[in-house]
């Protein structure tokens, strides 16, 4: 039996620990475990998953297909859009989708509540980023 791809690897890796590491810093923050258990599995807040997840992909792909090849230009450019629309456009939405909310309590409507999805600063995408870059070097020294 073959053993898991270390692309998957790197990547499973990389989610879960920035997604248990948003847990703590949450529960940390508001001190309080049981309310924090959402952060194990949504969008948003310290350390981007997102931005972990390509960037640990991107230092794999550079280290075993060499960083001239196409598919790490390929990973670079992947990884750059999901790290902007992570603090741009996802951001940018979730700050739409607050405001909406705010508005619809506010004038008591009718309307359901929309999910708010919620996107990421500039430091939760480069604390994610840093993540994703000592997971990749981790899971190539694993995998060497």
């Amino acid at each position: 039996m073959n053993a898991l791809s270390p692309y998957i690897l790197t990547v499973l890796i990389a989610w879960f620990a920035a997604q248990g590491l948003k847990y703590i810093v949450s529960s940390v923050k508001h001190r309080n475990f049981k309310e924090s258990l959402g952060q194990l599995y949504l969008s948003g807040d310290m350390p981007s998953a997102h931005s972990a997840t390509v960037v640990s992909l991107l230092v794999l792909i550079g280290a075993r297909e060499g960083f001239n090849s196409a598919i790490f230009g390929l990973a670079a450019l992947f990884s750059a859009i999901v790290m902007y629309d992570a603090m741009m456009v996802r951001r940018s939405s979730g700050e739409q989708g607050r405001a909406l909310t705010q508005l619809l309590v506010s004038t008591k409507s009718d309307i359901r509540l929309p999910r708010v999805a919620k996107g990421h600063t500039p430091s939760e995408v480069a604390a994610g980023a840093i993540l994703g870059l000592f997971v990749g070097i981790i899971v190539i020294l694993a995998t060497s």
